[in-house]
């Protein structure tokens, strides 16, 4: 039966009219005096029709002209039209009649003087092409730089101009401009400043579906950003480093972080996924207190699962599960998603320019800004405008210093800080730390450790794939050179497009290493480390920034070895007369940064209890490894395939991979036929 009355469609024939309850949310919208004049006449109908105001409920007798017993309806309807008439509201017997039957129908709301619920246009009676040329205007002005109201009246007038002609569609005055303006931009942020239109062109459809993850690793969100203060390099150098983060969305933990000199590259963003994994070790001068066996963490659980949390600082190891980035060079090149792909990551990119779409980074780096830059030396505020004075001659810090103070405020300044995000099940009222929240979810979710080694790093590093020629490997003006490479020079490798597996770092470009046949190895290949023919030459370390500013300042004067040579001995010129602290100041920022990345601590040896080989050491600044400068044929030249493959997919304790077997060269990007993260990015 009830389903029967619900439904829309059944309908009792000539059964009495179902009163309506009256729309009070409506009745409150409108102005008092026209809400109380509706309210009078319901008084009034009532009366007619019932003889009392109150309805036939009411206390006491009703008058004698409104008595239902002795008067007609019609002549109620009269004696209602004669009082009011009287009352000084002018009124006809047939206006009682009418608004008799809106009672009926409409309840209260029927008696409302429905001119005052018109709805009211805020553009007011503008001139519809002057409204549709104003929103043109509005909208193609939401990526260019701020102006006044005066620029959007002249391109309005020239854009009526141009569809209608000269003075055809006037513009209305100044004022009224104005004020049309603000009604079409205001709701919509479109006077807004250029960042803030920037932010709300890039923010997705609405509505917005909150993030939820219930496990560590399970979304882990990485992006860099300028750190809003200076640091000493090299030489007395200052300039603003940069700082990559990787922040854990389901614990708020920042996994790892890596300060740089400037310029964060691919091969940066690949050591940190291997800082993720493996537990951070204690720095000398850190208190006892940051250490994990110290912490809320399950300690004694966890060593026994993992030794090498032994003496470990307090900060959670996490494996990933997805990667959310940018659409920026460094995370979505081929070197970062091969080590994405070996280590089992998936990387999901948002759509370009989409701040919102990895908020929680986003406001980290908001955090770290007032919680610790803002207390650093040289702070230079968020923008000029709040910029003091001399801010780069307060620089005091080195860049190691300084992320030897941002490692240890990780530790005791954010990952013990409660965080209003994180809530337990059984304590929703009590806001967790990271660190509380890490171990309150891996005890449902449990730990895996991962073990990394040498091998693991230069699998990390990015790739380039190119024949081994008579005279070696040459890469960008750099020819790399060893005895161990003879057997093969001249020779296809065993995979599909015949060509060699080279790693390197673009921080350390004194080597590189080529993966060669082993029958020894478990899986038939390892890694030999082929040197630069001129690294001694060269006895300050240097980055392939610097070999990119040698190679624009020293023009070729002839053959490729004689001028790699020339280039060789301006390198080793320039770095001397950096460290006599001579030369243009271009040239010591070039050799400072040069220096700074390889003298700011051996991470990888830190991490795996063992020093790096040379030329493993930190970054700096541009991978430029993917531009060659040879022009020969594609079977003879050095012409490198940048690319990541299926070969990367190994068990981390192997130091060989088998070769790959596809029938054409790997691409560049993945090509996923079942879902494509880069194209679905387009669809946030």
């Amino acid at each position: 039966m009830s389903l029967l009355f619900a439904d829309a469609g059944f309908e009792v024939l000539d059964a009495p009219g179902v009163s309506r309850v009256p729309p009070l949310g409506l009745l409150e919208s409108l102005p008092e005096a026209v809400r109380e004049r509706a309210l009078v006449w319901e008084r009034h109908v009532r009366e007619v029709e019932t003889g009392r105001p109150g309805g036939p409920d009411a206390a006491g007798p009703p008058r004698a002209e409104y008595d239902p017993q002795t008067r007609t309806l019609a002549q109620r309807e009269e004696a209602k039209a004669e009082e009011l008439s009287a009352a000084g509201m002018p009124t006809s017997a047939v206006t009682v009649r009418r608004m008799r039957a809106r009672y009926r129908q409409d309840g209260v709301w029927g008696l409302v003087d429905h001119r005052a619920t018109r709805p009211r246009s805020v553009l007011g009676r503008a001139d519809e092409r002057v409204v549709a040329a104003l929103r043109e205007v509005l909208e193609a002005g939401r990526e260019r730089s701020s102006g006044t109201l005066g620029r959007l009246r002249m391109y309005t007038e020239r854009l009526l101009a141009e569809q209608y002609g000269d003075g055809v569609v006037p513009l209305p005055s100044s004022a009224t401009f104005n004020r049309l303006v603000h009604a079409l931009a205001d709701g919509r942020g479109l006077l807004d400043s250029a960042r803030q239109r920037r932010w709300r062109s890039a923010r997705p459809a609405p509505p917005f579906v909150p993030t939820t993850v219930m496990a560590p690793g399970e979304l882990v969100m990485m992006d860099s950003t300028v750190l809003d203060a200076f640091v000493v390099l090299d030489d007395g150098v200052v300039e603003r480093p940069e700082l990559t983060i990787a922040l854990d969305v389901a614990t708020r933990t920042i996994c790892a972080g890596v300060l740089r000199a400037k310029g964060t590259r691919s091969v940066d963003a690949a050591q940190l996924l291997a800082q993720m994994m493996v537990p951070a070790p204690m720095r000398p001068g850190w208190a006892e207190a940051l250490a994990m066996e110290h912490s809320v963490v399950p300690y004694e659980r966890l060593l026994s699962r993992d030794a090498r949390l032994e003496g470990a600082a307090a900060r959670p190891v996490i494996t990933p599960q997805t990667i959310v980035v940018d659409q920026g060079k460094v995370f979505v090149s081929s070197s970062f998603i091969a080590a994405c792909e070996s280590l089992g990551i998936s990387v999901q990119p948002t759509p370009p320019g989409n701040g919102p779409a990895k908020g929680h980074v986003e406001r980290t780096f908001s955090s770290i800004n007032t919680l610790f830059v803002q207390h650093v030396a040289a702070y230079t505020a968020s923008h000029t405008g709040e910029r003091g004075k001399d801010a780069e001659g307060e620089a005091v810090w080195t860049l190691a210093q300084l992320d030897d103070l941002l490692q240890e405020w990780i530790l005791c300044g954010w990952q013990e800080r409660e965080h209003d995000g994180l809530r337990h099940p059984m304590m929703a009222r009590c806001a967790l730390t990271p660190n509380e929240m890490w171990a309150a979810l891996v005890a449902v979710c449990g730990y895996v450790p991962v073990p990394l080694g040498r091998e693991d790093y230069i699998e990390l590093m990015p790739l380039k794939r190119q024949k081994i020629n008579d005279y070696g490997i040459r890469i960008d003006y750099r020819t790399y050179d060893h005895k161990v490479l003879n057997p093969y020079r001249g020779e296809p490798s065993p995979a599909a497009d015949g060509l060699w597996e080279i790693h390197y770092n673009p921080h350390a470009p004194g080597q590189v290493w080529v993966r060669l046949p082993k029958p020894d190895q478990p899986r038939g290949y390892g890694w030999e480390a082929v040197p630069w023919i001129h690294h001694t030459l060269i006895s300050t370390p240097f980055t392939d920034f610097t070999w990119q500013h040698i190679k624009r300042t020293v023009a070729r004067r002839a053959d490729r070895a004689q001028h790699e040579h020339d280039l060789a001995l301006a390198l080793r010129e320039l770095l001397e007369r950096a460290a006599a602290g001579q030369g243009t100041r271009r040239e010591k920022v070039v050799a400072a940064r040069a220096r700074t990345a390889a003298t700011d601590g051996a991470v990888w040896g830190i991490l795996y209890g063992q020093q790096p080989e040379a030329g493993a050491l930190e970054p700096a600044d541009e991978d430029v490894f993917d531009d060659s400068e040879d022009d020969e044929g594609p079977l003879t030249d050095d012409d490198a395939v940048g690319t990541w493959s299926a070969e990367h997919a190994q068990p981390s304790d192997s130091s060989a991979a088998p070769v790959q077997e596809a029938g054409v060269p790997v691409p560049r990007r993945a090509k996923v036929t079942v879902y494509d993260p880069f194209e679905e990015s387009l669809q946030w």
